[in-house]
């Protein structure tokens, strides 16, 4: 029997995520482990107007590639990859895994070479965003791999993919709507403000955001969102951070991060495992040792960590920082083929916004 979340899914994507107009040419990105809502999302397009294609992957070829690559083909950057990130208007990026783990063990200077290669790439999806000429959302359809993962049982993570994206409400668009009601109060107040201050267990960091801008996430950059983040001024961060959650990239684990900022660059990085992936993707290129993103996680019907970045970030009490590229549109210009979002618990911190306490216990107090 048909889920009907999965239309439901479709509509809140096509309709407030993206946003579909007549006449706009819309790709979907997953593997083929997401064909039902492949489908849905087809279908809705169509019946907004616009015109929908796919680029679907099939299991085992990024390891296959990763395992043969010589030092040129792991460089080249594909002219379809580029012509794609040119000609559509608005595009829906769903994860689908078959196996999280099939790059655990990729030499990481492999992984880090492609990964500066393909920075025009990445660079100029951001520009594109930026502009506003190309809409995009990043989302998930549940998997038996994924749900291992979050230590769940697949019907168990379906509902709870499913509920973070309000897809149990009789409307779930007019759910997200009040969730950027909700969020803009605060992202008012942050673009007010120029010095954010936070201190929690292991973690007393400052960075400064005036001229900045705090973008109000609630639903159209992800499914599920509710986040609010900038891009801090790029030599402005000092201080350390301990980052209590897994740092999980590429199915590569760190574990019990600690980074140092001087000037706005880490200076020093400790974890208690995974260290050599750590430095191998902060070594990755000129920007990777810089923050392209700082935000606070405003989604408390995500409760529990499950390994995946798109709910983790997203946490009601954390805050995250991304290592790498900035988002243009914050005013961000750090530049890199890295953006790798790090989780750390604030639910036993404080923030001070140019010295007034206006965070404390996971929640703003504003």
């Amino acid at each position: 029997m048909p889920d009907p979340r999965h239309e439901k899914f479709a509509q809140v994507v096509v309709r407030y995520s993206l946003a579909v107009k007549p006449g706009d040419k819309v790709i979907i990105q997953a593997s083929e482990l997401a064909a039902p809502v492949i489908r849905e999302l087809y279908r809705e397009i169509l019946r907004a107007g616009g015109h929908p294609a796919t680029r679907i992957s099939i299991d085992g070829l990024g390891q296959i590639f990763y395992s043969e690559a010589n030092d040129d083909q792991l460089t080249f950057v594909s002219e379809l990859d580029k012509l794609e990130i040119e000609h559509f208007d608005a595009l829906v990026g769903i994860q689908a895994s078959y196996n999280t783990k099939s790059l655990s063990h990729v030499d990481p200077q492999k992984l880090a070479k492609s990964q500066a290669a393909h920075a025009v790439i990445s660079k100029r999806f951001m520009e594109r965003s930026a502009e506003k000429t190309l809409r995009w959302c990043a989302t998930l359809f549940p998997t038996n791999a994924l749900a291992q993962d979050a230590g769940m049982s697949l019907h168990e993570y379906e509902d709870f993919v499913f509920g973070t994206m309000l897809l149990d409400s009789d409307d779930p668009v007019a759910e997200w709507r009040k969730v950027q009601a909700e969020q803009q109060h605060i992202v008012d107040y942050l673009n007010q403000h120029d010095e954010i201050h936070i201190v929690a267990p292991g973690t007393d960091v400052t960075y400064r955001v005036g001229g900045r801008t705090w973008i109000n996430a609630a639903g159209d950059y992800n499914m599920p969102d509710g986040e609010v983040f900038t891009g801090p001024i790029e030599d402005s961060v000092n201080g350390t951070v301990h980052f209590s959650y897994p740092a999980v990239y590429h199915a590569n684990e760190v574990e019990d991060v600690t980074l140092t900022f001087e000037h706005g660059r880490v200076v020093d990085a400790t974890a208690r495992r995974g260290l050599e992936f750590l430095i191998s993707m902060l070594d990755s290129d000129a920007g990777a040792r810089s923050l392209g993103e700082v935000a606070f996680g405003l989604n408390y019907g995500v409760k529990n960590f499950s390994k995946n970045a798109l709910f983790d970030e997203k946490i009601g009490g954390t805050m995250h920082m991304a290592l790498g590229e900035s988002y243009p549109e914050t005013g961000g210009v750090n530049e890199s083929g890295l953006h790798w979002d790090i989780v750390c618990d604030l639910r036993e911190g404080q923030v001070f916004a140019d010295g007034t306490l206006c965070y404390e216990a996971g929640k703003f107090i504003i």
